[in-house]
């Protein structure tokens, strides 16, 4: 823990005081989760970051991965500071070359994601970072990509876990060999 937290319960009640709820967001009956407050806040947003390096060094990852888009504002500087490689997963047409896709479904529609072919050497220990896991289908995806990529996704690590929409659980088997650690659960 940082010197600004102190404790597990300090720094959770330092960042779930960062994050806004924002009504009937990005349609009626969704209630965003918004942390740009959190991101405003030098003090919180090294906290988390410093708690995602630990879980990094822990287990002993050699690159974090970040979902497009908040995920990478929490990934890369993890990266950063662990010493160790960033590798973006985007939205389908963002990255140049040759890609691996994969589909998923969303609580409020569906998408295509992708990772460059090339991004993890065969075998390389990889924490994927996002900020919420709601009902687990971008988790999922991304974990299969990771393996179709080559790597071995040992860590998914995000801000808050939306436990209402039973995200771990629809999760199952893209969990296999990898630990899910949810700073925060409501």
């Amino acid at each position: 823990m940082t010197e600004t937290t102190g404790t597990e319960a300090g720094l959770r009640e330092l960042l779930a005081s960062r994050i806004r709820d924002v009504p009937d967001y990005p349609q009626p009956g969704v209630v965003f989760k918004d942390i740009t407050p959190l991101l405003a806040d030098p003090a919180a947003f090294s906290a988390l970051t410093d708690a995602l390096v630990e879980r990094c060094t822990a287990l002993g990852a050699s690159k974090v991965a970040g979902l497009e888009a908040r995920g990478f504002i929490l990934a890369a500087p993890v990266a950063v500071r662990a010493g160790v490689g960033f590798v973006p997963i985007r939205k389908a047409g963002k990255l140049p070359g040759e890609v691996f896709a994969q589909s998923y479904e969303l609580e409020y529609g569906s998408a295509v994601m992708e990772v460059q072919q090339g991004a993890f050497e065969p075998g390389e220990r990889v924490l994927l970072v996002d900020d919420v896991l709601a009902t687990g289908g971008t988790a999922g995806a991304a974990l299969e990509l990771l393996r179709r990529a080559g790597a071995v996704p040992v860590g998914l690590s995000v801000l808050l876990e939306l436990g209402f929409l039973g995200g771990r659980e629809r999760l199952g088997g893209h969990l296999d060999g990898v630990e899910l650690d949810a700073l925060l659960t409501t």
